[in-house]
């Protein structure tokens, strides 16, 4: 409770039968109504075990996006790593990670890109946006770029059009494996929350202080960039324009 509605179990009972009473427990009330709501917080499990690499969540997420040729919203990277005959191959599926402490709304000069209060989903507002680029810089996970048709800056949104509707991303929805799951995290009964507290994932360049929300479980983080992997053979196939991974 608040503070000046500190009201306990025992006082409420010592005070049944007078006005008292009545009067605690509709001070108390709309104080615990309000602590018990918690704003909705979405976010994403990728289970990487699940994963076949077939890349239909990235094709869903482009027709349902309607996404142009040669920019992407979502796609599966390929991952090698090793020597013969102790090679290994993972599958990383890559899309905005909808942070908690976004660098790209802090470097948009127009509020173009802002999170949104209710569900904690980053957006970016066409209407607003100048194509200024600085959001796609500041990105340390590569998720956005210019739309070649608006000339704005465009990524995932978790396809908020759906969401709105209570109908799950496209690439959720597709998923043969059933390796992305999608939900309110702040709900202790929904599949992402659970999974978040019970196994061990892994989030995207933890380092950068972005706070993603997009969770990784089993999912092999290495890369032929980072000092930590020199010397190891790692190839990293994109699937993208651009074939460098950031």
């Amino acid at each position: 409770m608040t503070e000046g509605h500190d009201i306990s179990r025992r006082d409420i009972l010592k005070s049944l039968g007078s006005g008292s009473a009545v009067a605690a427990v509709a001070t108390a009330a709309p104080t615990i109504a309000r602590a018990a709501v918690r704003p909705t917080h979405y976010a994403m499990v990728i289970d990487t075990r699940r994963c076949v690499g077939c890349h239909a969540c990235s094709v869903a997420c482009k027709t349902e996006n309607d996404v142009p040729l040669g920019v992407t919203r979502s796609w599966v990277e390929y991952v090698e790593k090793g020597e013969y005959p102790n090679v290994t191959r993972h599958f990383l599926p890559r899309l905005c990670n909808h942070c908690s402490v976004p660098q790209c709304v802090k470097v948009c000069p127009t509020g173009a890109t802002y999170k949104r209060k209710e569900d904690g989903i980053v957006v970016v507002d066409a209407d607003v946006c100048i194509g200024c680029k600085y959001c796609i810089q500041a990105c340390p996970y590569d998720a956005r770029f210019i739309n070649p048709r608006t000339g704005t800056a465009d990524k995932c949104d978790f396809c908020l059009h759906r969401v709105k509707e209570g109908v799950a991303p496209a690439c959720v929805n597709t998923c043969q494996g059933k390796a992305r799951i999608f939900g309110d995290m702040n709900d202790p009964n929904s599949e992402v929350a659970k999974l978040i507290e019970t196994e061990a994932v892994s989030v995207l360049r933890s380092e950068m202080g972005t706070k993603p929300n997009v969770y990784y479980i089993a999912a092999d983080h290495a890369d032929p960039n980072e000092t930590r992997y020199e010397g190891q053979y790692i190839d990293v196939t994109t699937f993208r324009k651009a074939k460098e991974r950031r």
